[in-house]
């Protein structure tokens, strides 16, 4: 029989008033609730303007950015240099040490998510990598009354863009009020979701979630086949869904980098300061 997902644990965003030009943040997945969310690590909700997220380095895991609202001006110090709208994602991988810069474009205030994704031991070390994935380019699947954007991972017959180094599902899903729709993922794959808007009820427990609300799903860690999570929509509603399958792996998370023991932390900020990442990400 397919595994029935549910509702594991839920919560809403608590946000801080950090004044300009960091304006506002919370933390969807927060800090220090990591053991739960393998293969993922942290995710901020932000919004903030220019000067906030500017040269800075990392290393050790990847980031998968989303645009909410405004535009994101992405620059490396490799030359890389993009705009992203609302819609659009920003994949990285830091690897073995990346410097970059996001910032928002002229005077907006931008609005985005960005999920922290771990790295095994055996990847720490591998070369730094940016994809953007459009809005228009990430396939979608209609069904009656709603449709599932797939920017990575398989869902519904169809493989997103996304090409990361630790596999993982991200698919945003909008359903008109009145509509039910079945989400179907690898049942072995650690999942969580986060709602944009409206309210939703999930699984068998019908547990109602309305905007900011976040929650983690029940998953078969040890399973091969597929899972299924019902979704019913009390009003017009949109929301976001990742999974991957966890790493189980120690590691520690501290400042911009995430590494397996706090001496290759120690080191990472001593190549940082050698210059080891290079030059800074300006234009």
């Amino acid at each position: 029989m397919t595994f029935q997902r549910d509702i594991k644990n839920h919560w809403n965003v608590q946000y801080k008033q950090n004044g300009y030009p960091h304006v506002q943040q919370g933390f969807i997945l927060p800090p220090d609730r990591k053991e739960e969310f393998d293969p993922f690590i942290i995710m901020a909700e932000d919004w903030f303007k220019r000067g906030t997220f500017s040269d800075h380095p990392h290393r050790g895991f990847q980031t998968v950015t989303y645009v909410i609202d405004g535009r994101l001006e992405h620059i490396d110090n490799a030359g890389g240099h993009s705009i992203l709208d609302a819609g659009d994602v920003q994949y990285m991988n830091a690897g073995s040490g990346a410097r970059h810069a996001e910032e928002a474009v002229d005077d907006d205030l931008i609005h985005t998510l960005q999920l922290w994704l771990n790295l095994p031991k055996s990847l720490k070390n591998t070369k730094t990598s940016y994809q953007n994935v459009y809005a228009d380019d990430a396939p979608r699947v209609t069904f009656d009354g709603g449709e599932v954007k797939v920017y990575s991972g398989n869902v519904e017959g169809v493989k997103g863009p996304l090409e990361s180094l630790v596999p993982f599902t991200l698919s945003e899903i909008k359903l008109q009020e009145g509509a039910t729709y079945t989400y179907r993922i690898p049942e072995n794959q650690n999942a969580f979701l986060y709602v944009l808007a409206g309210e939703l009820e999930f699984g068998e427990s019908k547990t109602r979630l309305k905007k900011t609300g976040v929650a983690t799903l029940t998953f078969n860690e040890g399973g091969t086949g597929d899972s299924e999570l019902v979704i019913y929509a009390n009003q017009r509603s949109k929301v976001l869904i990742y999974s991957g399958v966890p790493i189980r792996e120690e590691y520690v998370a501290y400042g911009p980098f995430v590494m397996n023991t706090m001496d290759e932390i120690q080191q990472a900020y001593r190549d940082f300061h050698a210059g080891k990442f290079g030059p800074p990400a300006i234009k």
